[in-house]
Parts: structure tokens; C-alpha cells; sequence
């Protein structure tokens, strides 16, 4: 079964100062990007999904996708380009949910779906490559990270907080804002306590194919109240969330005990570099 990634990598970095989807780290000088690549095709991936913005498109190609090309079946998406034209002021695109749906001429085959900036550690993959190879109909997965393995040195971080049912079944995603460790626990800003054992989405998605119909059906409702708007974004795991409650979809969380790393700011690299350091990744 030929199985696809989706790399959404058509954000803006303007809290990093600069197009972090091709700063590179430790002396291999390699991108986030790269190690989720180099365990996508540990797990037999065979075709990659770039989803960029069309004015990043020859940067992107020289410093991070062009060296896959000739090891796996590429695609590009422009997610400026695609469906829905940005209102006047707004420059920033539709959101994570609509760039996996940017996706959706040039995907047929069950796939998974990442952020470009994040590492989650190459089990994740090959989790992720498993589940989609056993083609269960409208059944889906996370990879469902423990959330003190999802904190940040630099300051709080907003996670999708999983509920799920003994079988591990998701029943739902909660986004909790201005999250930092407190000891071996998590609190909010806002004062809520998590032991750090609960679930959190880092967008680390396994679809099978018939999930593209019901994310565009989404869209639609979406823009027909924020059409305008210049800060509205269309988040896919709110999208998701919506479809497990309404009893459209089910979503297994496939646990994992990778630790993530991120890069927000400037700041984020020298961290990133010395846990990749220790991961024998650098």
C-alpha cells in the first residue's frame, strides 16, 4: 500500500524572525524538516507533499525539499493559491486545516499529516506507517504525545489537550493556552492543573483517504462566517474534533513517548540543538 506525508510548511515564522522552515541546526546543519523526512522514509513513505506559500517556493526547494526529489514521489501545494482568496489585509493563510485540503488533488491514498517545524521522534512514523497499512475505513489516529513531553524552556505553549475512552478511542480535542511545567505537573495560565500524563495533539495526524471530503465540507462552513476576516484560521484539530462529536469519523490516539521539539524563536535553537545532541540526531 503506497502511503503519502503531508508537511504543512507555509507558515509566516514571524515570531522567529525569518523563514524557520529552512533554519538548520547542530553541525549535520539539517532542518526539522530533514529528520521528519529521514524517518517518513525509514517507514516506507513513498510520496511527499509539500504544503509552502508560492513566494518561499525557491528557497524551500534549495535549502530543504529539492535533495528529496530523486528518493520519493514530491509534490508542491501553494496554499496562497489554493481555494479560497484571502480577504484584502490579510496575508497569512487559511490555517493547518485548510492546508491539509490544499492537498486534496494531489492525494488519493491514505496519508499522514505533520507541521514542517517540529520533531516528534522516529517511532511516531513508524507507528503512524502501521496503523494507516491496516486501511481500517474512517478510522483515523494522533499520535498522542504525553503533555510534559511537549513543554518548551522559552516560555508556555498552547496544546491540544486529548480526552479518550479506555480503548483509547478519541473523544475529543481541547486547545489549553499558556501551558509550562510546574514540577512533574502542567498548568494553564489561567490556573488549570494537568498531571503531564494527558494526551496533547502536536498535529502529528494519520487520514485515511475518505477524511478529505469531510475536512472540505468543514471549509465551506467555515467561510461562510469568516470569509472576511483577517485573523480567522481554520485549525485542523478543531476540525477533527468537530467530526469525532458529531460521530462522523472515529480517531484512535496512538501513544508515544518521543519528546517533542519545536522552534517558535530565535531563542528555541540552542535548546533544540543540544537535545538533538543528546537524541543522536545532530
Amino acid at each position: 500500500m503506497k502511503l503519502s506525508i503531508i508537511a504543512m510548511a507555509a507558515g509566516m515564522g514571524s515570531r522567529f524572525g525569518g523563514l524557520k522552515q529552512a533554519a538548520k541546526f547542530g553541525p549535520s546543519r539539517k532542518t526539522m524538516l530533514d529528520f521528519s523526512m529521514e524517518d517518513a522514509l525509514r517507514s516506507g513513505i513513498e510520496k511527499a507533499v509539500f504544503v509552502i506559500r508560492s513566494d518561499i517556493e525557491k528557497i524551500f526547494r534549495a535549502e530543504v525539499s529539492g535533495k528529496y526529489e530523486s528518493l520519493l514521489d514530491v509534490h508542491y501545494v501553494f496554499q496562497d493559491r489554493k481555494g479560497f482568496p484571502l480577504p484584502e489585509g490579510r496575508s497569512k493563510p487559511w490555517g493547518t486545516g485548510h492546508a491539509v485540503l490544499a492537498c486534496a488533488d494531489d492525494i488519493s491514498e491514505p496519508f499522514i499529516a505533520i507541521n514542517a517545524d517540529d520533531y516528534y521522534g522516529a517511532s511516531a512514523y513508524s507507528d503512524a506507517a502501521a496503523f494507516l497499512r491496516a486501511g481500517l475505513p474512517s478510522t483515523h489516529a494522533l499520535a498522542g504525545y504525553r503533555l510534559r513531553n511537549t513543554m518548551s524552556e522559552n516560555g508556555a505553549v498552547s496544546r491540544g489537550v486529548c480526552s479518550c475512552d479506555s480503548e483509547l478511542n478519541l473523544l475529543g480535542v481541547r486547545e489549553v493556552g499558556g501551558l509550562s511545567p510546574a514540577g512533574s505537573a502542567v498548568l494553564s495560565s489561567s490556573g488549570e492543573r494537568f498531571s503531564g500524563d494527558e494526551f496533547a495533539s502536536l498535529n502529528f495526524w494519520s487520514f485515511a483517504p475518505d477524511f478529505m471530503p469531510l475536512l472540505a465540507s468543514d471549509f465551506d462552513s467555515f467561510l461562510s462566517k469568516n470569509s472576511r476576516s483577517e485573523t480567522a484560521e481554520f485549525y485542523l484539530p478543531a476540525a477533527v474534533d468537530a467530526a469525532v462529536r458529531n460521530g462522523k469519523i472515529r480517531v484512535k490516539i496512538l501513544p508515544t513517548d518521543e519528546k517533542w521539539q519545536g522552534v517558535t524563536y530565535k531563542a528555541d535553537v540552542p535548546v533544540v540543538e543540544a537535545f538533538l545532541k543528546a537524541a543522536g540526531r545532530a
